[in-house]
């Protein structure tokens, strides 16, 4: 079967291809600062600079990839001992392959289980379910609980952690609480995909309904990406973690890395373990965090102010969701070079604020009616 390009990088293509100087690409979620640019955080460059002086080997890191790294990482999003010490954790290459190693335990386990996705949802989810031998069935995202409280025992909820892609929306932690009650008692396994934490409401508010949820259900699956929390986009920095796993879990998932890809890059996973293990560098990195938090919070509300979108206030994180369809989408990129996707969803991110009264503009004159 001949497999179709990935509409997201064909339109980002279009868009590097587009001549108009003033062009504006709001696809791909990557954070950019107001000069266009995606910033190297000042504690990844202190760590960097201090493992190229120690000279660390270049030698392979083993499928499970950076102890270190998965470690500390563990320790950081969960903060409790007793999750931690029942938690199984390997590097993977990125987040993405975080999701496909979980999704392939999960196909491996239980062949028979029925994955249940909120939609609208990340674009990636289905396809990579799909790949590993999973079936999927899709709810309104608003309808999760109902969705858990019809699923069999031993089917899988697929949840974001935070800051949820593509609609910004962040749970309470009532329905965190409810949600767990209610997997825990419908024996469904929760597959949480934790990308964007820290550029909700804060980091340890972003982490709390996961935590909340973890520990009420006996057994769970966590892909994490780095790539937005360190910038480190272009390193693959990623982890799986199976909460309630032991031995046999890691074997299996270092036996699926080593057919996949045998095994994870180092540097980005050695930077953020660096990073971690240093109280000053950990400080630094959250400061910086905070900051790009901070300033998202002020581009949305800017944007809401001038466009009068005010349902734009209670989203999220990196994107945003337009109460724009499809065909005003494309006429946003036609008439005024602004790309997004045909769902409404604009990387908040890659947004200059010096670019927010122009995108405002133009906003206004497609709005709904």
């Amino acid at each position: 079967m001949l497999l179709t390009a990935d509409p997201l990088w064909q339109l980002t293509a279009a868009c590097a291809d587009d001549p108009r100087p003033g062009r504006l690409d709001l696809i791909v979620g990557v954070y950019r600062d107001d000069s266009g640019a995606s910033p190297v955080m000042r504690a990844v460059r202190a760590a960097e600079l201090r493992l190229a002086q120690r000279s660390p080997s270049k030698g392979y890191v083993g499928p499970s990839g950076d102890l270190r790294f998965a470690a500390s990482l563990t320790e950081l999003l969960l903060n409790d001992r007793t999750l931690v010490d029942r938690t199984v954790a390997v590097q993977t290459v990125a987040g993405t392959g975080a999701l496909r190693l979980l999704a392939e335990l999960l196909a491996q386990t239980g062949p028979d289980r029925t994955v249940h996705l909120g939609v609208p949802a990340y674009v990636n989810h289905p396809g990579i379910m799909a790949a590993a031998g999973l079936r999927v069935v899709t709810h309104p995202v608003a309808s999760t609980l109902d969705a858990v409280s019809s699923a069999r025992a031993g089917d899988v909820l697929l949840i974001q952690g935070c800051c949820h892609n593509p609609t910004g929306r962040q749970m309470a932690l009532d329905e965190w609480a409810a949600l767990g009650e209610t997997l825990a008692r419908r024996g469904v396994v929760p597959f949480i995909d934790q990308a964007y934490f820290g550029l909700g409401d804060g980091l340890e508010e972003d982490l709390a309904g996961m935590r909340l949820l973890l520990a009420t259900v006996p057994y769970a699956v966590v892909a994490v990406s780095g790539s937005k929390a360190w910038g480190l986009y272009s390193e693959r920095v990623g982890a799986a973690l199976v909460v309630g796993g032991d031995a046999q879990a890691r074997g299996s998932l270092e036996h699926i890395a080593r057919v996949s890809y045998s095994q994870p890059p180092a540097h980005g996973a050695m930077i953020v373990a660096e990073i971690l293990s240093d109280p000053a560098l950990t400080a630094c990195w959250r400061d910086e965090l905070e900051s790009m938090r901070r300033r998202l919070g002020r581009l949305r509300d800017e944007l809401a102010d001038r466009t009068g979108f005010d349902g734009l206030r209670e989203q999220r994180g990196m994107f945003l969701r337009l109460p724009l369809g499809a065909e005003r989408m494309e006429r946003l990129r036609v008439e005024h070079g602004i790309y997004g996707l045909p769902s409404g969803r604009i990387n908040l991110a890659g947004l200059p604020a010096e670019q927010v009264g122009r995108v405002a503009a133009a906003l206004a004159s497609h709005s709904p009616a």
